[in-house]
């Protein structure tokens, strides 16, 4: 979908302030205000169980947000999970900005091309370190890292084993526990 108007953030924060998105499920993304996706039971049974497990591996490291907005330099997406600074009282007056996230996780079910191209391409040009997207239809992960001009150059697709997030390379991630259902 083509917008007429590109929206700063600014203006989507006057829209929101004054209440015009209030019955809309949107997010600004490239200065276009765009409609999300509804959230099926499968999306968000994968979404709720990895941020929990992210929040027991990462406590007293990182704060996990799930779905709530992060600011860009013309963006405002909602990823699914943020994984940002400490504390969490840094983000009473605003949103997360790119400095703030150690890396971001969006939950793929009817979104895959769009999270690997466009958002994959929205938070490497923000300068997020790195990226991941959970195909929950195959059960594995793509990982997103090394930025270098303006995209990811390491491109990793798991289903099993460990990884060691950028920010922090002593904490040992469980594939299975963001990719897995239990039988």
């Amino acid at each position: 979908m083509r917008t007429l108007t590109k929206w700063s953030v600014a203006d989507y924060h006057q829209m929101r302030d004054r209440g015009i998105l209030d019955h809309h499920h949107c997010e600004l993304i490239d200065g276009a205000i765009l409609d999300m996706a509804p959230e099926g039971e499968f999306h968000r049974f994968i979404n709720d169980r990895g941020a929990e497990y992210l929040r027991q591996v990462l406590r007293g490291k990182a704060k996990i947000f799930e779905a709530h907005p992060i600011t860009l330099a013309n963006s405002e997406p909602e990823p699914d999970i943020a994984i940002v600074r400490l504390p969490d009282t840094r983000y009473i007056k605003h949103h997360p900005y790119p400095e703030d996230i150690y890396w971001l996780i969006e939950v793929a079910d009817t979104t895959l091309s769009y999270d690997l191209e466009t958002k994959r391409q929205l938070y490497a040009n923000a300068g997020i370190l790195e990226y991941w997207v959970v195909d929950v239809t195959k059960r594995q992960l793509w990982v997103f890292r090394d930025l270098r001009g303006g995209d990811y150059a390491e491109q990793l697709t798991v289903s099993d084993g460990m990884i060691y997030p950028i920010a922090f390379p002593e904490v040992a991630i469980a594939i299975p526990q963001l990719v897995s259902i239990p039988e």
